[in-house]
């Protein structure tokens, strides 16, 4: 065990370390489909073409048929590239799988927009639509009439605001709205709006009408965003990049969440990313990019992360974003998020500041058994579950709460593992065991042997699974599409393991009267 726990430590220590090149970032199928279709050339771009069509479900669609909502982005865009692609080898069949997918799927906007709808849905999805329509005819594609209500409306609020500044939330989505270059202009990166879409459409429309001074700033950036996969393969783009608030932040976070982060193998890593943390956070809070717009949940974890290392941040930076008893993550946005709420009250206990009623907002907003599956930013209900059970616990070593505890043990899969998925996940296997290991702390013996036979055999599944310096490869995160942000999820599966094997370590050392 010492071996492996070495291995982890300077798997850690490696990861925190490489946390200066912009991030870590899957490859998103929805991006590189809309950079292909705006490159408008195959020059250079076959084997981004052959990526996109390996991707393809066996149903025809693509991204994850055990969450479907998140499909239809993907398919309609890998749809509409391909269209253009017939000469290249499997274009014509991915195209006529994809439209037969698209036949069949229902529509989850014909009467309403879910919750944890994707990131830019009423602006995107109707576009596809129309699109389509004039490309394919009378097929008959989902309509999505719920989102248009929202993109009308989203329009008109854009005709107003004439040009926006630089990290605007909306220019995010910029392709799937924007059709004149001087409605934005890249960002310090060369990004529109940290998205490789927005940006390869933003350049198309520049190229197309004479605005070139910035064409070459956006080319370095999707070269280098390209980069961030790790794909090896030029023109496969990620969802988001640069992600260089959010990945370091949440790292640390995830780390006091398994008891690592004042790991003295670890001390000099974590001091360099709290001393950069330090310097950014200013009086208007972080976002997940220095050059993107500041957002409640980066700035609620960034304070977490400052006030663990022993600083005293100041908490007007959250309070920005507070509504009532609530926090929006941006101005403007269409519902809240748990997630994010449920990190102002950690970070908010964690300074000693009042927070009642984002307590009252987070209790809430449990399911029936006890935990939180309503979440805008994340797939699986076990994210917001395991970081819930912390904010909670905060300050408070006597809290118990029997509901969450059964239903965490009783979702663990027969194999040991868990996820909301048909298959369990390393990811989401580690975030129950954070919230485990909060709960173990106040629970009777019988409920801590009960915890600690779900962490024994969890412990088997993840030895079984696990590989240094392994890629994690399921993307679970919110975006446009599901996504994977790579070093964040790589640090979670670390941490989790780690605590899975010092668990028995930890109870003997308990029992002896001895510090773990």
């Amino acid at each position: 065990m010492n071996a492996q726990s070495e291995q982890i430590l300077s798997e850690l220590r490696h990861l925190l370390s490489e946390m200066s090149d912009g991030g870590s970032v899957g490859p998103s199928v929805y991006d590189t489909a809309r950079a292909l279709q705006f490159h408008g050339n195959f020059t250079g771009r076959q084997d981004a073409y052959a990526w996109l069509i390996s991707q393809q479900q066996a149903d025809g669609g693509w991204g994850s048929a055990d969450f479907p909502l998140f499909r239809h982005a993907p398919t309609w865009a890998a749809l509409l590239a391909l269209q253009r692609a017939d000469p290249l080898p499997g274009a014509a069949d991915a195209v006529q799988a994809a439209t037969r997918f698209l036949e069949r799927q229902p529509d989850p906007y014909a009467h309403a927009v879910p919750e944890d709808a994707p990131i830019g849905a009423e602006l995107i999805l109707p576009q596809f639509c129309g699109e389509a329509a004039s490309l394919l005819g009378g097929v008959a594609f989902p309509r999505h009439p719920a989102l248009l209500p929202l993109r009308q409306a989203c329009l008109v609020k854009l005709g107003a605001l004439g040009r926006l500044p630089s990290g605007h939330p909306l220019l995010h989505s910029w392709e799937g709205w924007g059709t004149s270059p001087t409605t934005a202009c890249p960002d310090d990166d060369g990004s529109i709006g940290i998205s490789p879409a927005a940006t390869a459409a933003w350049r198309a429309h520049a190229v197309t009408q004479g605005s070139t001074t910035q064409v070459g700033r956006s080319d370095a950036y999707l070269q280098a965003a390209s980069r961030a996969t790790r794909s090896g393969i030029e023109g496969v783009v990620p969802n988001v990049w640069p992600i260089n608030v959010f990945e370091p932040c949440w790292s640390l976070y995830t780390l006091h969440l398994a008891g690592l982060f004042a790991h003295p193998a670890l001390a000099e890593a974590v001091r360099v990313i709290v001393l950069q943390l330090d310097a950014r956070l200013g009086v208007r809070g972080l976002g997940p990019a220095l050059h993107f717009a500041a957002d409640a949940d980066d700035t609620a974890i960034a304070l977490c992360v400052l006030r663990l290392a022993g600083r005293e941040p100041a908490v007007d930076a959250l309070r920005h974003f507070e509504t009532g008893e609530l926090f929006v993550t941006f101005p403007g946005e269409r519902n809240a998020s748990v997630s994010t709420n449920i990190h102002a009250l950690h970070a908010l206990r964690l300074l000693g500041k009042p927070a009642a009623g984002t307590s009252d907002y987070v209790e809430a907003n449990r399911n029936p058994n006890g935990v939180w599956d309503n979440e805008k930013w994340h797939v699986s209900w076990l994210y917001p579950t395991a970081h819930a059970i912390a904010a909670l616990a905060q300050g408070n070593p006597q809290w118990r709460d029997e509901r969450a505890l059964a239903a965490l043990l009783q979702a663990q899969r027969d194999d040991g593992g868990w996820g909301a998925g048909r298959a369990s996940t390393f990811e989401e296997t580690a975030y129950a065991l954070f919230a485990l290991h909060v709960m173990d702390g106040s629970e009777e013996p019988t409920g801590r042997r009960r915890i600690a036979q779900a962490v024994a055999h969890a412990l088997e599944w993840m030895l079984a699974r696990h590989a240094a310096h392994a890629l994690p490869q399921t993307p679970l995160w919110i975006g446009k599409e599901l996504y994977c942000p790579t070093r964040v999820v790589r640090v979670a599966e670390l941490a989790g393991l780690w605590l899975a094997l010092h668990w028995g370590r930890r109870a003997l050392a308990e029992r002896a009267g001895v510090a773990p």
